[in-house]
């Protein structure tokens, strides 16, 4: 398939959760269009499976744990004596088990809002200075259809979504009068391993909501996130991107 391309020459990105499904794809496509990648995440086994996968010299993994603001900050503040960065990633994400709600085991509800939202917020509280001190900057939160619609059996990762998508409108404005761009992306199911967290009813659940009938592709995903990444994008802020093959509503 021929994919279109985006200009990210000389800019650096990191992506959190980046070292299987959505974030490898982008960190691949990025690495391609030009930028330079830092690679996030919290399993080293497939921080080395990426780097042996991808094999690009543009390309840095590090072990970090986003839920961990003085991991993030400490990170983020040694990657800025030597490099820009321009684009932030917020891809790292967990859904949990498929539970009723007043069947939840607390500490996990927890585990999962702190991944889904918690470290979304410590990687943008971290950059942002950063990102303001440039008048440059690129935010992606990688949200879900689940945040928009909720549902049902995974009321901790809705919540967590949801609680992204209204970080992502809140921080743009905040953002607006500078060339700082903070969108939202909400796909529908994807073929990755994060559909393995779910049961089979749950997914086929998923799969009867969605108009296109079939899951998401991931380079139909990424496509999006580069044009939102890139230079291109340089209105759109505040905003929730929908790619869900027509199964959202609004």
């Amino acid at each position: 398939m021929n994919k279109n391309k985006f200009d990210l020459n000389n800019r650096t990105a990191i992506i959190t959760g980046g070292a299987q499904g959505f974030g490898l794809d982008i960190a691949k496509r990025f690495l391609d269009s030009g930028a330079k990648v830092i690679i996030w995440d919290i399993d080293n086994k497939l921080l080395k499976e990426a780097e042996g996968y991808i094999k690009n010299s543009n390309l840095i993994t590090k072990l970090v744990d986003v839920t961990d603001y003085s991991q993030v900050e400490k990170s983020i503040l040694e990657l800025i004596k030597n490099i820009n960065v321009d684009i932030l990633i917020n891809n790292a994400g967990i859904t949990g088990p498929t539970e009723s709600l007043w069947k939840y085991d607390i500490d996990v509800w927890k585990k999962i809002i702190e991944v889904n939202l918690l470290g979304t917020f410590n990687c943008c509280k971290a950059l942002v200075p950063h990102m303001i001190e440039n008048n440059y900057g690129r935010i992606v939160n990688v949200a879900s259809v689940a945040g928009k619609d909720g549902n049902a059996n995974a009321s901790a990762y809705s919540a967590g979504k949801a609680g992204a998508i209204g970080l992502t409108k809140s921080l743009g404005k905040e953002l607006a009068d500078k060339n700082i761009a903070v969108n939202a992306v909400t796909p529908a199911g994807a073929k990755t391993r994060i559909l393995n967290q779910m049961s089979k009813e749950h997914v086929q659940r998923m799969l009867s909501k969605v108009p296109r009938g079939r899951f998401l592709e991931i380079h139909e995903f990424t496509s999006l996130v580069c044009w939102l990444s890139s230079e291109e994008n340089s209105f759109s802020t505040a905003a929730v991107f929908d790619i869900s093959g027509g199964r959202s509503t609004y």
